[in-house]
């Protein structure tokens, strides 16, 4: 990664309106017209570039956020969908058929779980939930049916950290596909560049970091993201979860100050876990040594973006939780919300919200537990007022 910096790639992306704005025209049309009938039919096979059908195919204001997009995760192209899961589930899809197996991590985020374990199987593909964090126990899952091999860098919600490396060895070793889904850890990792195949972001998170969009995105080679548009069978073009240009065009300009941002989450996070872990609070954060996968994280990250916005705290029980996340709330330290990536810190417990489709029983086995508070932290400015004030919320209610 010496010389491969996502930002730089970002940056060097210039793009100009039709009227010669420094930003991209947006293409506000489902249709698009044609001076011939033979460009119109050429178009629609795929035989013409530059040229636009119809906005679920593509659209000019899609093309600019999938170049972008791609650039940042170092692959060939990239393809942009109206959510996060409208990226994995048709990521998914393309690559498995009836008969086929999945290995999957299982610590990931609910919907994802809930589609590989509830919906997956109603078309006769099967998974199996493994600690992604031990290479064997990922190696002895494989059967001659599997066929993707799926994690997050970082795991939602509990924070491990999945050895892209390793994991990619073993990919090509038994000829799988490694698919990762980055939404933790944009810029901070950059998995193409670690031997994943397929990269995948929720958009609504980080990369937009504003709360008012959702959308998600599958990085990858021309040739698979060619087969997920195929007008006969590809799954994007067929599901159809296309992103609005609109909403294109908003997270485009947000990207331009992701890496300003990620850098300012990152400082924030590791400040206010090095604090809590001093108090004597059970915090989880990739950036503190006593993270298990501390050192393996540090070697695969861009260090100039630190460890990322994410913290989990163990305050021991859902009441406590609770209590401390309406506390919180009410002091204007955040909201008690789901997602992540805001320019406000939102915490929330994940086993009774982002984590719930998970049984508790399994909940249980990967150490999700009760009092578990999951954190993104904010841009806060003067982030030692923000861990005094959190602090007294845990005083308050005897954590602390």
């Amino acid at each position: 990664m010496n010389n491969f910096n996502p930002a730089d790639n970002i940056q060097d992306l210039q793009y100009f309106g039709e009227f010669g704005g420094v930003n991209p025209s947006i293409s506000d049309s489902s249709t698009y017209t044609f001076l011939s009938a033979k460009t119109m039919f050429d178009t629609f096979e795929g035989n013409m570039e530059g040229c636009y059908l119809y906005s679920r195919h593509s659209s000019p204001s899609n093309l600019y956020l999938d170049k972008a997009l791609a650039a940042m995760e170092g692959t060939e192209t990239a393809n942009v969908s109206a959510s996060g899961m409208g990226a994995i589930t048709p990521t998914l899809l393309q690559l498995c058929g009836a008969g086929d197996h999945i290995v999957s991590s299982r610590t990931i985020y609910g919907g994802t779980y809930a589609f590989l374990k509830n919906f997956a199987p109603r078309m006769g593909i099967k998974t199996a939930f493994v600690d992604i964090t031990k290479l064997d126990v990922v190696e002895a899952a494989i059967t001659p049916e599997t066929k993707v091999l799926y994690c997050e860098t970082v795991s939602n919600p509990l924070l491990e950290v999945a050895d892209i490396a390793g994991l990619s060895k073993i990919a090509k070793k038994h000829n799988l596909t490694l698919v990762v889904d980055n939404t933790f850890s944009p810029l901070s990792v950059t998995p193409i560049k670690l031997g994943a195949d397929i990269v995948i972001h929720s958009l609504t998170k980080y990369i937009n970091g504003s709360s008012d969009t959702v959308g998600g995105v599958t990085c990858a080679s021309q040739e698979f993201i060619n087969s997920l548009k195929d007008v006969n069978s590809g799954a994007s073009m067929l599901l159809g979860p296309t992103m609005d240009s609109m909403r294109s065009a908003s997270v485009m300009k947000n990207m331009r100050t992701l890496h300003l941002r990620i850098k300012q989450h990152s400082y924030n996070a590791a400040y206010l876990a090095e604090r809590f872990e001093k108090d004597g609070l059970k915090t989880v954060y990739p950036g503190l040594a006593s993270h298990p996968s501390h050192k393996i994280y540090a070697s695969m990250i861009n260090p100039e973006y630190g460890f990322g916005g994410m913290m989990t705290v163990d305050v021991g029980s859902l009441a406590k939780a609770n209590a401390l996340l309406e506390l919180m709330q009410s002091k204007n330290l955040g909201y008690l919300a789901v997602s992540l990536g805001f320019y406000k810190t939102l915490f929330s417990a994940p086993g009774t919200s982002t984590s719930s489709e998970i049984p508790l029983e399994e909940q249980a086995e990967m150490g999700l537990t009760d009092g578990l508070i999951r954190f993104s932290i904010g841009l806060d400015n003067d982030i030692e007022r923000t861990y005094q004030m959190m602090k007294a919320c845990m005083q308050e209610l005897s954590i602390l």
